[in-house]
């Protein structure tokens, strides 16, 4: 019986595995090759598109900006910043299809740019942009038209992520010309140098700014505005110590990212208007006679029973008493009168002094470029002495109002303001305005006005809000228009140590809801001050305690109770 064995040879399958696993092999390092070249072609690309690309970038408005250090608020939140945005680009010379069937295309991508204007572009003679800071999925609609003539340069773009809040403050960058920089306002104006500088540009522009208390603000002051039907409103928030401006609001309002045509909106009416700002000025007047020795007693009283008759002027009080009242009566009721009378009595020297000190007869101190100069007497006849004291004759800026206030108020020490954050080492010493003593006994006065007097509307339970109304019509045509009025009220809290000025003022206001048809500040920028200062004391600190308040008991036995309103 014969044994077969039967050997089953493996080698030859072996060998074919073996060759099958080289040639994937092979293949999987074709692939990998073809992606490296596929990737480093695409690199290549997109470098000569940002390299080539962006040196035509300032051809166009607001373009190749360079590179710019981040604003933050004191807090650390952004406010602006400088991302890398997708642009849209044509070169006409190198377009394969047909121009106007590509802008009829490009329009359905863009509506709101015309089919006429993108056929310019694409028609035209010189590279041009078709798009600044497009979406991602419109640069893909785009890139989705095959057209080898358009391009997509990456370049730098400012973004204000909170578009338009502090707008006014924050302003807009200046654009690189022939000839430097020019345009721009605001922050990114006056900081530009410090922004763009490479040794800084990885450090944080801090601004003194809460965003916090911006945005409490600038929502008051709207939703006034709106419901007293005003043209306007402008507010600001100050450090009474320091001079920080914690809040700078100005309606109607503009957003930085989208700059529209009306150069009106991008008015910062705290700084670059000026305005008669009425009785606001008499808390101011009266601590200067106080200084000037015109003033010794709180007690004594002044002829009020009828309008004074000056070099054929006729000085009167909008309510008046009737009677002879002392200087905590003639702030309170607001008398035009008796502010004349203690004026003329001091004589313009010692007035003059004051607001040149407080700085009335130049722009205001801020770092902004955007700053309005003072209409300042041309002459200081006694009319004139008698009629700036309170607040006629003469126009200065809300930041100058609110600056004087912060010496009325913190010791007498007057410092300009800043946009800075400060630290301790860096506050400033200022200068003396007023006294210590005529500062304290300011605080009462002015706590006295909102307590019993026409700032009654503006009483925060708490707070311990001190403050001056002021009604004044505006110039018209060589006189004043009398049914146009602009209503401040500049206020600071709390008054047993004041730690910040609020000043509120709307623009021609037509009476809220609450009070219909009531234009005067008691009713219109002073309850403004109470909203404000109710959402922001928290956030800086401050709250609410009625069982403190200022010592007026040497003070309230002057008082008579009459009803008061400016």
């Amino acid at each position: 019986m014969a044994t077969i064995v039967v050997r089953h040879d493996r080698l030859p399958v072996h060998r074919d595995r073996k060759d099958l696993s080289g040639v994937a092999h092979q293949r999987l390092m074709m692939i990998l090759l073809l992606v490296m070249v596929f990737t480093g072609l695409l690199i290549l690309r997109l470098g000569w598109m940002g390299l080539f690309s962006g040196v035509r970038a300032g051809e166009g408005a607001g373009a190749g900006m360079p590179p710019r250090a981040d604003i933050v608020d004191r807090n650390g939140v952004p406010l602006a910043r400088s991302i890398d945005a997708y642009s849209i680009s044509v070169r006409p010379d190198r377009l394969i299809g047909d121009p106007s069937e590509l802008a009829r295309k490009l329009h359905n991508i863009f509506p709101d740019t015309s089919e006429k204007e993108f056929y310019a572009k694409l028609t035209g003679n010189h590279w041009a942009y078709l798009r600044h800071r497009a979406l991602p999925e419109q640069v893909a609609a785009v890139n989705a038209l095959g057209e080898v003539g358009i391009e997509f340069p990456r370049e730098k773009e400012r973004l204000y992520p909170q578009r338009t809040l502090a707008a006014h403050v924050l302003g807009f960058a200046p654009v690189r010309g022939a000839r430097g920089y020019d345009g721009g306002m605001g922050v990114e104006a006056a900081f530009n140098d410090r922004l763009i500088d490479p040794d800084h540009r990885g450090e944080p522009l801090v601004l003194s700014v809460d965003s916090r208390v911006q945005g409490a603000l600038e929502s008051e002051l709207y939703s006034a505005m709106i419901d007293q039907q005003a043209v306007g409103a402008t507010g600001i928030v100050l450090d009474a110590n320091t001079g920080e401006v914690i809040a700078m609001a100005s309606f109607p309002v503009f957003d930085p990212n989208k700059l529209g045509a009306d150069d009106r909106l991008r008015r910062n009416d705290v700084i670059q208007s000026r305005y008669e700002l009425g009785s606001t000025f008499k808390p101011l007047s009266i601590a200067a006679a106080m200084d000037a020795g015109v003033v010794t007693s709180m007690a004594k009283r002044y002829d009020a029973t009828a309008p004074l008759l000056v070099g054929g002027f006729r000085i009167k009080d909008d309510h008046p008493l009737g009677r002879w009242i002392n200087v905590p009566e003639t702030l309170i009721h607001s008398s035009n009168i008796v502010t004349a009378r203690i004026a003329d009595e001091m004589g313009p020297l010692p007035i003059q002094k004051v607001y040149r000190s407080l700085e009335f007869d130049r722009r205001p101190s801020i770092e902004l470029h955007e700053r309005a100069r003072p209409l300042w007497p041309t002459s200081w006849g006694r009319t004139t002495t008698m009629t700036v004291a309170y607040g006629h004759g003469i126009a200065v800026t809300p930041l100058h109002l609110a600056s004087a206030y912060a010496a009325l108020v913190n010791g007498g020490i007057w410092r300009p303001a800043t946009l800075l954050r400060l630290k301790e080492d860096q506050v400033p010493r200022g200068r003396r305005v007023f006294s210590a003593a005529t500062s304290a006994r300011m605080r009462q006065l002015l706590r006295m006005i909102v307590m019993d007097g026409t700032g009654r509307s503006a009483d925060a339970p708490g707070y311990r809000i001190g403050g001056k109304t002021g009604s004044a019509e505006k110039p018209f045509e060589g006189g004043y228009a009398h049914h146009s009025l602009i209503t401040t009220f500049a206020a600071a809290f709390p008054m047993d140590n004041p730690r910040y000025v609020v000043l509120t003022m709307m623009n021609e206001p037509k009476g809220s809801s609450a009070h219909p048809g009531l234009r005067t500040a008691a009713w219109t920028a002073a309850p403004v001050v109470k909203n404000v200062v109710m959402r922001i004391g928290p956030m800086l600190g401050i709250l609410p305690d009625e069982r403190r308040d200022v010592d007026l008991s040497e003070l309230m036995p002057l008082i008579s109770k009459d009803e008061g309103e400016e």
